[in-house]
Parts: C-alpha cells; sequence; structure tokens
C-alpha cells in the first residue's frame, strides 16, 4: 500500500463522516504515511500489532481488506477495530493497549514462538506511567515487543511538551522506535461536522 493509498483511504473516510455516513467518533492518520510505512517494513503477517484508536493505516498495512475495514468504520467502530484473523487488536482506552501488548509478548516468550508484538502509542501515551511499566517489565523479561511511539506533539489539543515537559523527548530503550509528525486532520472528526 502507497502513501497515496492511504491518504485517500482517510480523505474517504473524512467525507463520510461529514456528510453524517459516520455516526460515531472517528481519529484519522495525516501526515505519517512514509513513517508508517517504514514502521511496517519490519512487521511480519505472524506478527501481533496491538494498536490505538488512531489504527486505520495500521489495519490497512496489516494486511485488512479495503473494503472490510471502511465496512467497519461506517458501522462506528473506527475507534475500536480488533482483527484477530490479521493479529490485530486496538484500544480506545489510552495505553490501554500497552498491557496487553505486554501479555501477549509474554505468552510468546513463554511457549517459545517466534513472532513479535508491535506496539503503537502517541507521544501523550508515551508521557504516562503505563507506557514506563510497560518498556521497563519488556526490557527485563527479553520480551519479543516493540513500542512505536507516533509522536504528533499533541496530547488532544494542547502540546505534550506544555503537558509534560520536554523529558519525555529524551532517549529511550532500544526496543523503542519513535517518529515525529504533523498532523493533518484534528484529533477526533474530520473538521467540519461538529461531533456532539
Amino acid at each position: 500500500m502507497t502513501a497515496e493509498e492511504l491518504i485517500a483511504f482517510e480523505a474517504e473516510v473524512a467525507g463520510h463522516f461529514n456528510a453524517g455516513r459516520i455516526r460515531a467518533p472517528i481519529h484519522l492518520s495525516g501526515g505519517c504515511e512514509e513513517q508508517t510505512i517504514e514502521v511496517f517494513k519490519n512487521i511480519r503477517a505472524e506478527d501481533w500489532v496491538c494498536t490505538n484508536w488512531r489504527s486505520h493505516y495500521h489495519c490497512l498495512l496489516k494486511g485488512v481488506p479495503r473494503e472490510r475495514l471502511m465496512a467497519d468504520i461506517l458501522a462506528g467502530k473506527s475507534i475500536t477495530l480488533c482483527y484477530p484473523d490479521f493479529k490485530i487488536f486496538s484500544s480506545a482506552i489510552v495505553g490501554g493497549n500497552l498491557p496487553i501488548a505486554l501479555g501477549i509478548a509474554l505468552a510468546i516468550k513463554r511457549r517459545g514462538g517466534s513472532e513479535r508484538v508491535h506496539v503503537f502509542c502517541g507521544d501523550m501515551t508515551a508521557a504516562a506511567g503505563t507506557f514506563f511499566e510497560c518498556t521497563k517489565y519488556a526490557a527485563g523479561h527479553d520480551l519479543p515487543i516493540r513500542f512505536i511511539i507516533e509522536d504528533n506533539g499533541l496530547s488532544v489539543c494542547t502540546p505534550t511538551a506544555e503537558v509534560w515537559g520536554d523529558q519525555i523527548r529524551q532517549p529511550f530503550r532500544p526496543q523503542i522506535v519513535r517518529f515525529s509528525y504533523q498532523s493533518q486532520w484534528p484529533h477526533s472528526g474530520a473538521g467540519v461536522r461538529v461531533q456532539f
């Protein structure tokens, strides 16, 4: 899947949302296509992807058929997309996917499996206690997990550094990847229709 295809998908979702055809929250990706594609070069079909409420790109790059994903989004499932057949789990709770990803990685290690877990979170979540506990446990037990921080510099609509301080941008452990980008969409919705 190309960056252009990802962008076109989100634009289509935005059109549906602004026309009132999606009657549930959505969180769109934009501005991070190349970085996300690069991250997915190291994710195999047998690996797990644990993601958050902004997961459309992750689902598409993991192989979920475009039509199936769009149908689920139109049905109001945008922020809770789970596809066990593609080994994708998402959580709409801030940091809720982290301990689940950790548990999957621990189970893989205990049974001697070869899969890996790739868990995505935003920079706000990366400043929370759950993130530090999970990364510390993963490192301490040498679990097959990689944490990917998608850093758009915002905690909802407030600059993350203003909320949490600049120390969150310090280097992390080797199993943690961070990329920065400028979001093309508002935190929630698509910028035209107001959601209540």
